[in-house]
């Protein structure tokens, strides 16, 4: 099975914080560079970093320039490829728009949630990437706002732990996800 077809989205917003109010979380370095390494290994199409703020976007482009032009691009080829992956939008329905005309068909949205119970299985999902193009969205805070979920987009299955304790890092959640896509796994 391949995931070119599929695209991954960090939102920044619209998000919630701690205290459940609708934020603009700030764009970190890390979640840039592992979501990125996890979508070239697992072989996603695209990673769109969405924050409709300009100086956000700026700090983002920056980096990518180190790693794509500038000394980083000779000095970590393999960083270079992952973060090739990366478009940065100011809104979700941006990155829609910009992966609709490179797929050349309509994309389906699929959300993500720790406290969210889903409707959308892996095997679902697996199923749909055959069909259409996709593109699985991320929160960063404390996930995404209610305003998307009220789109009635299909909501992925959390993924569980252990316990009652629910609160992975992005960059993780999205590499487990990936791995679950690809290897035909719940």
């Amino acid at each position: 099975m391949s995931l070119r077809s599929l695209a991954v989205v960090l939102l920044h917003a619209p998000v919630l914080d701690r205290r459940g109010d609708t934020v603009l979380s700030a764009v970190t370095n890390l979640d840039l560079h592992d979501i990125a390494r996890s979508a070239k290994t697992f072989g996603l199409g695209r990673f769109y970093v969405v924050t409709p703020l300009a100086e956000q976007q700026r700090l983002v482009l920056r980096l990518l320039d180190h790693w794509l032009e500038g000394h980083g691009a000779e000095y970590n080829p393999k960083r270079k490829q992952a973060l090739e992956l990366i478009r940065v939008c100011a809104t979700v329905d941006d990155a829609l728009d910009d992966w609709r005309r490179e797929q050349g068909g309509e994309p389906l949205p699929i959300l993500t949630g720790a406290a969210q119970q889903g409707n959308m299985s892996f095997r679902d999902l697996r199923s749909a990437i055959g069909q259409q193009p996709a593109m699985i969205l991320l929160g960063t805070g404390w996930g995404i706002a209610p305003e998307l979920y009220d789109r009635g987009w299909p909501v992925l299955c959390n993924i569980k732990g252990a316990d009652e304790y629910n609160h992975l890092p992005v960059r993780a959640a999205a590499a487990i996800m990936f791995d679950r896509l690809l290897q035909n796994r719940e």
